[in-house]
């Protein structure tokens, strides 16, 4: 297998799920639009985690809260990450439950 090849088989990979990831994408931007509406503002983060994750499932999503996920520093373990919630173990929310969005709230 040469190099151009190896190379023009991962883009075909990722342009099979391109397709995926939006649909997937799509409903998780509809389940944050429906709680949203049904919540409005003014919450703690817990609890708009626990209806995305409702709302989640209800699209047909598989969503885990509280994630576990293992920080390496090389090889070395350095630590846990608890993500919000991780959809089709493919997508990590983070929700931020602020009266204004600052810099450091953003990815």
């Amino acid at each position: 297998m040469t190099a151009n090849h190896a190379q023009d088989t991962d883009e075909h990979r990722y342009t099979q799920n391109d397709g995926q990831d939006a649909q997937t994408t799509g409903k998780i931007i509809k389940a944050f639009y429906s709680v949203y509406n049904a919540l409005g503002y003014g919450f703690l983060e817990r609890v708009y985690e626990n209806a995305m994750a409702i709302e989640v499932r209800r699209l047909g999503l598989h969503v885990v809260t509280q994630a576990p996920i293992n920080v390496y520093y090389g090889r070395d373990l350095v630590g846990k990450y608890f993500a919000d919630l991780l959809i089709e173990q493919r997508v990590l929310v983070e929700l931020k439950a602020v009266r204004t969005m600052l810099p450091e709230h953003e990815a």
